[in-house]
């Protein structure tokens, strides 16, 4: 990680030409988050995201590097200002809020809310089940879902299909959709659809600065994560 310009061919641009290779590249992701995570729910549902995330992450940094490319080079790079970084954090929370508020009058009157399915029940009062999933949250959900779904679906998409303003759009809606899908085992259509707009909401986001500094979509995830399980773990929420 470092603070240098990203390089062109970094950012997409409105080349108007297909990308069999940047396609080819999100593709082979996509199919390993499918395939781990299946191979290993039997065994672990409560990591197998994780693991499936882990993972995307090696593939995608060998992906990356085959294409002269670096992690950098799409948003993660050491801030210029860490103070306006975390200014940016703060906005970005609000933005979650936001999504969520805009998406909850139309979750709640088709689906039930079914919550996580007490997928993190066992944490309440329990140190170090709660030490142990704030590990994951600031690994697996901070920084590798926001570097997979979307630093790289949505430049690898968006210069797949060109680097044109609408490219990038679709883009963002297909990795959004993406973000609710990997939710929907646990959290129903109702938490696919609330986790779906907050991913369109922060791929808009990546869009605006992100690509230049993806470190406020990283605070303000794993700051929701954190006030989540915390609130588990001291039991005041319970779902």
């Amino acid at each position: 990680m470092d603070n240098n310009s990203p390089s062109v061919s970094a950012l997409p641009r409105a080349t108007g030409q297909f990308d069999i290779g940047a396609l080819f590249d999100l593709i082979v992701i996509l199919a390993v988050l499918v395939t781990v995570k299946w191979m290993l729910t039997p065994h672990t549902q409560l990591y197998a995201g994780a693991g499936s995330t882990t993972s995307a992450m090696i593939v995608g940094t060998l992906l990356l590097r085959r294409r002269g490319l670096r992690w950098a080079d799409l948003g993660f790079r050491r801030p210029e200002s860490w103070p306006k970084t975390l200014g940016l954090a703060v906005l970005v929370f609000g933005i979650y809020i936001v999504a969520l508020g805009a998406m909850k009058g139309v979750a709640d009157h088709f689906f039930e809310d079914v919550g996580t399915s007490g997928r993190f029940d066992h944490v309440e009062g329990n140190l170090v089940a709660y030490l142990i999933l704030m590990g994951v949250i600031w690994t697996h959900a901070a920084f590798f879902e926001e570097l997979i779904y979307r630093a790289f679906f949505i430049n690898r998409l968006g210069t797949a299909l060109g680097g044109s303003g609408v490219a990038l759009c679709v883009a963002v809606l297909f990795a959004g959709s993406f973000f609710g899908y990997r939710h929907l085992v646990y959290q129903g259509m109702h938490g696919a659809l609330m986790t779906g707009a907050v991913g369109v909401a922060f791929g808009l986001v990546y869009l605006w600065f992100g690509r230049r500094n993806i470190w406020p979509l990283i605070i303000a995830h794993g700051t929701v994560d954190t006030i989540g399980i915390t609130a588990r773990f001291l039991g005041v929420m319970d779902d």
